[in-house]
């Protein structure tokens, strides 16, 4: 039966399943720590039996014998350390996954956290798990058989012993305390260092168009030197630490070799057990000296695991999806009200309606309405909100979003392409289908316009399209849209940054997705596409105060406008 603690995350579960390589690495350290007794027997050997016989044979055989113990333990080390690195590559293959998802779903929900660090605590914990931090895990228990071993050779010496390795315990200890705190708080200030630094960038343009870096330096070196105030403090503390641990160490080694010269001179052991008492004591020691010269990185792969463990508790692996039949596209809200965190009044306030498939809706209203967030909760990635949206008459929650996506198209106000070809960008970086996209690019008006371009298709459009101008950047994000034919389209403001070509063209392609029997919604503040509309549905205020046919809306409205005017 696993333990409680092994069920706590995805990330415990996962360290569970490699409890056959942590216990090889167990078997292997026992092995390496066993035969580590071997230079101090030679020795023994050397000083009681080969020095008194003078015998070269036995000198012969007994090196031979320390050759090959050193033979198989270097063997057991080099064992140990590759399934440990072998171990992190498997946990990271087990995890990458995991940690994309809950990452992409962290940002897609706007949790307040930095996402991007998920995949550096990752790494973090991976690394940890194959460097020496680990090592001197499996190594520290083997320190009282060293101390029993002393024992054996002299019990004054093995007390002497135990009292050093509870004084090196305690310089752990303190050291712990003292540093762990530090050691997060100057983590944390370069963290905020470098997160605003990179905020910064990906608004380089108005930044350096309206002379703002200056001002925005200040605030950084506020953040940075701050940074490089925590780091030298701790800094300062661990070098302290290390000082004085070498300090107590190194003086235990010696006064061991003291005690041990004063027992040699009143007869009560040999010269070969004063020296190999203060090997063992020497190896006795190491592996707690070590864990103190590890301890940073144990505290930052532990707050990594921590961090890591927290992130993939709130944002689990998403069951699959139902499978279900291709869509129509038939939209229906039931109860719908969203909101934000840090609002008072919802944005959307109990919306009940529906959108007909094979229909163009055209939702109209003013700035802060709720009809992007309208369109968000339609395609399923606004996550505060109650109430249904159905497609198809299933909750679009039930759909498997990797069965549903390729039906449906979305075009949101701030058009994101990624890094890539022309070409991959409008194929969803699916493999690409030469005849679908160009299909695609024709409707949106845009494939001559690509010709043109040195390496047409395949020209690069740089990190989010930073070749393209603003126009050409929302019809190959509309393009993305429609490529496959989806059943439903969603397009919030698609024309808003759009000359009069690239309008007629807009047109054009909604009509011809009506003649498909596609389902568009289509947001907008431009009346000029109104003549599309089949339906017209007009919000306010997080309300639909209007919805039906498109004369019928616009019957409605025109007293109101004549009034207002």
């Amino acid at each position: 039966m696993k333990p409680d603690f092994f069920k706590r995350s995805a990330l415990s579960r996962q360290l569970w399943e490699f409890r056959r390589e942590f216990l090889w690495v167990g078997i292997f350290s026992m092995i390496a720590n066993i035969l580590m007794l071997a230079p101090t027997l030679y020795m023994l050997q050397l000083y009681g039996r080969v020095m008194k016989s003078g015998s070269e044979l036995t000198l012969l055989m007994v090196t031979l014998f320390l050759l090959f113990f050193y033979a198989v333990m270097a063997f057991a080390e080099w064992l140990r350390s590759r399934l440990l690195v072998r171990a992190g590559v498997r946990l990271d293959e087990a995890l990458n996954s995991l940690v994309f998802n809950a990452s992409f779903e962290a940002y897609l929900n706007s949790a307040r956290r930095h996402v991007a660090e998920a995949f550096s605590d990752l790494t973090n914990i991976r690394q940890f798990l194959t460097a020496n931090g680990i090592i001197a895990f499996f190594d520290t228990p083997w320190t009282p058989v060293y101390i029993a071993v002393i024992f054996l050779l002299s019990p004054f010496l093995g007390w002497l012993s135990i009292l050093f390795a509870l004084i090196q315990l305690g310089v752990t200890w303190l050291s712990n305390r003292l540093s762990m705190k530090e050691i997060q708080i100057a983590t944390d200030a370069g963290n905020d260092s470098y997160r605003y630094v990179q905020s910064k960038l990906r608004n380089i343009e108005p930044v350096h168009a309206m002379g703002m870096a200056g001002n925005l330096r200040q605030h950084w070196y506020r953040l940075h030197d701050a940074s490089l105030a925590k780091a030298e403090e701790s800094q300062d503390r661990q070098h302290r630490q290390q000082s004085f641990t070498k300090f107590v160490r190194y003086s235990m080694q010696s006064l061991t070799l003291g005690a041990g010269a004063l027992m040699v001179i009143d007869g009560k052991m040999s010269a070969g057990s004063m020296i190999a008492a203060n090997v063992l004591m020497s190896k006795a020691l190491q592996p707690l000296d070590l864990v103190v010269a590890t301890w940073k990185p144990f505290v930052q792969a532990r707050t990594a695991f921590v961090r890591l463990e927290k992130l993939l508790e709130d944002f689990p692996e998403r069951a699959p999806g139902s499978r279900h039949q291709d869509p129509f596209g038939e939209i229906r809200l039931e109860g719908l009200s969203a909101t934000a965190e840090g609002r008072k009044t919802p944005i959307l306030d109990n919306l009940t309606a529906m959108f007909p498939s094979g229909k163009v809706t055209v939702i109209l209203g003013p700035s802060g309405s709720g009809k992007s967030t309208l369109a968000r909760c339609i395609i399923g990635v606004w996550p505060d909100k109650k109430g249904r949206v159905l497609i198809d008459n299933e909750p679009v929650e039930s759909w498997d979003r990797m069965e549903l996506g390729p039906h449906i198209g979305y075009l949101p106000q701030d058009i994101e392409l990624f890094d890539g070809s022309i070409a991959e960008n409008i194929a969803r970086f699916a493999e690409v289908d030469s005849i679908k996209v160009i299909e695609a690019a024709k409707r949106t008006g845009i494939h001559e316009m690509i010709l043109r371009f040195p390496r047409g298709y395949n020209t690069q459009i740089g990190e989010a399209g930073s070749i393209l101008s603003g126009g050409q950047r929302q019809r190959l994000g509309l393009a993305r849209a429609m490529y496959g034919n989806p059943a439903l389209l969603v397009l919030d403001e698609p024309n808003a940054n759009l000359d009069d070509a690239g309008e007629r063209s807009l047109l054009d392609a909604v009509n011809d997705l009506r003649k498909a029997g596609k389902t568009v919604l289509l947001i907008t503040h431009r009346p000029s596409v109104l003549a599309a509309a089949d339906i017209l549905v007009v919000m306010q205020q997080g309300h639909i105060i209007h919805c039906g046919p498109r004369d019928e809306v616009l019957a409605l409205l025109r007293p109101t406008e004549k009034k207002a005017g």
